[in-house]
């Protein structure tokens, strides 16, 4: 009885420890979930608070946006409304040099009426008189048979003769009269034509010169330059083409030869290897290589930028790559690119003068000394040469030609020709635009003093105006007045069949008798 009681008061206690144990849990779980909810809460009122903010953060920006593409499309119509301005402004200038065109055209319209009425008034006198010069002449007739007893035949025979003879004389009179006109017109309009467009375009003078220097750091490059047993300079000189000279003189190397386009791709290759430090084989090719590269570039850049201010177009692009070719070649202190620039300027501006072919004589000019990008690679002259590659490469026969006759190689064939010709010359002999080295020059005033005085009665000769002009003292027991203008024309002849030179020389001969007493 004892152990039952014992075993359900266990029970009981069981019992009662449970239900404490449940309703203990059961208010711990209820305080759990009631911070959950609290945090719950608080958590969806700070992600409210940081939506807000980032809705809030979101407009701001968007406005920033707005603002800023607004204010970008602002500046682009700004900028568009400029050009549209300057556009408007060369389409009136244009208007206005059309509308000047068209009062010019209507001018010479009525000038040609006014012409043409006074060709056929004249006209009309004309054929008056010319009736009534068939009325006198049977008159003259009629009188003449009476007076001389002479038949009509042998009248007319002597009429015919004395007007024949009349008639020859004032033709004659005429004739030279127009000739002295059209000669002085001539010269007045073309002096004025070639003085106007000496003045539109010149040229810097650039020294011409067959060696480069390069300046080195210290001397200290140069063994590296030679390298081990010469071997990078081997293979330098024999990679570019050109000598490398390197002397006693402090940091300094000279670069030598003949091809402007190598002596200039060698200098620049040299500067670059000493400036990255690493020569040798290997490296002198891979920038050498580079180089080449760079310069084609850049000279094709160069062509193509003269081709367009000249405003050419259709010109083919191997044509252009050779033309740049000729910025590093001189001619007597001209850079022949900016020389073939400028007798293409000249040329166009003397076409439009004479209302030749601006088109043609433009691209004949530019393309003038082609053959001097090339002339080291090939024989003949330079005209010949770049008469031949124009040819091949599609250009017109009249360009053709115009190159291949700018130094009278071959016959002109067009006014265009002879217009870049007469450029040509106008760009190699105006005033500062070429000059001779010094040895060449003193040279050549020495060989027109020596070809003067091998002329007998030639006492003395000065040449003076930098060899334009040779002044020659005669003795005058030897050369008389009759003899002196022999002796110039002769002397002018010589020069000519010997010497080149620019421009003409001035032959004048001084003859002069003194004679002298002393009254004592």
């Amino acid at each position: 009885m004892d152990t039952m009681l014992w075993v359900l008061a266990i029970i009981a206690g069981l019992i009662a420890g449970f239900a404490f144990g449940f309703i203990l849990r059961k208010i711990l779980m209820e305080r759990s979930v009631g911070s959950v909810k609290e945090l719950a809460d608080k958590i969806r009122l700070e992600a409210k608070k940081e939506a807000d903010t980032i809705r809030k953060e979101a407009g701001i920006a968007a406005k920033e946006q707005v603002l800023q593409e607004k204010n970008k499309f602002e500046e682009e119509a700004k900028e568009r409304r400029a050009e549209l301005s300057a556009l408007e402004k060369k389409l009136d200038r244009k208007e206005e040099t059309i509308e000047k065109k068209l009062e010019e055209v209507e001018t010479l319209e009525r000038e040609n009426q006014a012409l043409s009425k006074q060709l056929e008034k004249r006209t009309k006198d004309l054929e008056k008189k010319d009736s009534e010069l068939s009325e006198l002449i049977q008159e003259e007739r009629g009188k003449l048979e009476k007076i001389s007893g002479l038949t009509t035949d042998q009248a007319k025979e002597i009429l015919l003769q004395s007007v024949e003879n009349d008639v020859k004389l004032e033709s004659a009179k005429i004739i030279k009269q127009i000739v002295d006109n059209a000669k002085e017109n001539a010269q007045r309009e073309a002096r004025r034509i070639v003085v106007t467009t000496m003045q539109r375009g010149c040229t810097e003078f650039v020294s011409e010169s067959t060696v480069s220097t390069v300046s080195l750091p210290s001397d200290e490059i140069k063994g590296r330059i030679i390298g081990r047993e010469g071997r990078n300079i081997r293979s330098f000189e024999s990679l570019t083409g050109v000598n490398l000279i390197i002397d006693d003189t402090p940091d300094t190397v000279v670069i030598s030869c003949f091809d402007p386009v190598r002596r200039e791709s060698a200098r620049q290759t040299l500067e670059r290897l000493i400036q990255d430090g690493r020569i040798h084989p290997g490296r002198i090719e891979e920038v050498y290589q580079k180089i080449c590269k760079e310069m084609e570039d850049e000279m094709r850049e160069e062509a193509e930028r003269v081709v367009f201010d000249l405003g050419i177009v259709d010109m083919n692009p191997e044509l252009i790559k050779i033309l740049g070719r000729l910025k590093y070649r001189y001619s007597y202190g001209q850079n022949q690119l900016y020389h073939a620039r400028e007798v293409s300027f000249l040329a166009g501006a003397i076409a439009s003068e004479l209302g030749a072919n601006i088109e043609i004589c433009k691209r004949g000019a530019l393309l003038h000394d082609l053959g001097k990008a090339v002339d080291f690679e090939r024989d003949g002259t330079h005209a010949s040469i770049g008469a031949d590659i124009a040819r091949k490469l599609g250009e017109r026969p009249e360009v053709v030609n115009a190159i291949a006759a700018h130094h009278e190689d071959v016959e002109m064939e067009s006014v265009e020709a002879v217009i870049v010709y007469v450029a040509d010359a106008i760009s190699a002999a105006r005033p500062g635009a070429r000059r001779e080295t010094i040895e060449t020059y003193v040279k050549r005033l020495q060989q027109l003093e020596n070809l003067a005085e091998s002329f007998g009665g030639v006492e003395k000769c000065f040449a003076i105006q930098a060899g334009r002009e040779i002044r020659i003292m005669v003795q005058p027991e030897e050369v008389d007045d009759q003899n002196s203008v022999k002796l110039a024309y002769d002397i002018s002849k010589k020069i000519e069949d010997e010497m080149q030179y620019p421009g003409h020389i001035k032959v004048t001969i001084i003859r002069e008798t003194r004679a002298v007493a002393y009254a004592r």
